[in-house]
């Protein structure tokens, strides 16, 4: 299985913050978590990262590169997933508004983190610095 997930950022005066969701759906479901989800057969990977970030969230006026890919073992308990994550700044004053299977989308600081579900405090831990 090949996923996306994104690690979107916005630069307040003395902070940064992250863009996460909260799960309405199991695995991990009312865990915090980088907006995500499966490829479509059909889309490219960016084209699916951008679905997904706005399905999630409403977050259209972004800019996505990807940043890195993760593939180990038991990192999501559905069966053996590929994640490719892809990043950017919001640039904008862009509301996030929870859809599709995100129950809540807010912004955390972050260095205030929440326990975030699979291995996505291993991902925000290593693409931080390249955002």
């Amino acid at each position: 299985m090949v996923t996306v997930d994104m690690v979107v950022i916005k630069k307040k005066e003395n902070a940064t913050e992250i863009l996460l969701i909260e799960r309405g759906n199991e695995p991990y479901k009312n865990h915090w978590a980088l907006p995500g989800g499966f490829i479509e057969m059909e889309e490219t990977l960016v084209a699916s990262a951008y679905r997904e970030l706005e399905e999630e969230t409403g977050i259209t006026d972004i800019k996505l590169h990807v940043l890195n890919t993760y593939g180990d073992p038991g990192r999501d308990p559905r069966g053996r997933t590929v994640s490719v994550v892809f990043g950017g700044v919001l640039k904008s004053n862009q509301q996030a508004i929870a859809g599709d299977d995100a129950a809540k989308a807010a912004w955390f600081d972050i260095k205030k983190l929440p326990v975030l579900a699979f291995d996505h405090g291993i991902i925000v831990e290593e693409c931080l610095s390249l955002l």
